[in-house]
């Protein structure tokens, strides 16, 4: 049997589009979890100087309606109070360690889809410890472990190297589904390709090194 081809999901818990990619991807992840080794990284979208309140980012509410129509996904009522509000914090630093914590103790995709239901289903906070603890949880995780690594420099040098990786990839945008080859990263679908298209995609390649 061949070697799984390795591929990496660029993905931030804030990413709207993101979240509408989600459904295709986990789909696709499934359908052919024997031929990929799949890892995911987080890019930061929202750090540094750019971790501002929702509200400081008006284009959200029609990007999201889009992705809605696109995609098919709905966002929760929850996440749709904290929009109108407008000033809850995004922050992918925080979200990218949380990212961390959790795909130590289970799939990286599955520790994605948890952030984005977290976020886009319940509008909680992917800044506040007890969040994760409630994550870890219904993961059937140590939350315990969860919670401390957290606070831990350890993980946030890790999730400081997810934001590098990409860059050294030459990520700019999210969600990137890269393949890796021989040749380097190539970029596999896109924002709202389906799962078919991505399996394509993906037979392509193995058809071509084959």
């Amino acid at each position: 049997m061949a070697s799984p081809v390795r591929l990496t999901y660029a993905f931030d818990a804030y990413c709207g589009w993101c979240y509408g990619f989600a459904p295709a991807l986990h789909e696709f992840a499934k359908e052919n979890a024997e031929r990929i080794d799949l890892r995911v990284l987080s890019g930061g979208l929202f750090s540094g100087a750019a971790a501002k309140p929702i509200g400081a980012y008006p284009h959200i509410p029609d990007a999201n309606k889009r992705i809605a129509a696109l995609t098919g996904v709905t966002f929760g009522r929850a996440y749709e109070e904290v929009l109108a509000e407008g000033v809850r914090v995004m922050d992918s630093t925080d979200a990218a360690s949380g990212l961390v914590a959790l795909r130590r103790q289970t799939s990286p995709l599955s520790a994605a889809a948890a952030l984005q239901h977290a976020w886009y289903d319940d509008g909680l906070d992917l800044s506040d410890v007890e969040v994760y603890r409630s994550i870890a949880t219904d993961l059937g995780l140590d939350a315990s472990r969860v919670v401390a690594e957290l606070t831990d420099p350890a993980t946030g040098v890790e999730a400081q190297a997810d934001f590098t990786e990409l860059r050294r990839l030459g990520v700019d945008s999210y969600p990137t589904l890269l393949l890796h080859s021989d040749t380097g990263a190539h970029r596999l679908g896109g924002p709202v390709s389906s799962a078919a298209a991505l399996t394509e995609g993906l037979d392509r390649h193995l058809a071509v090194t084959a």
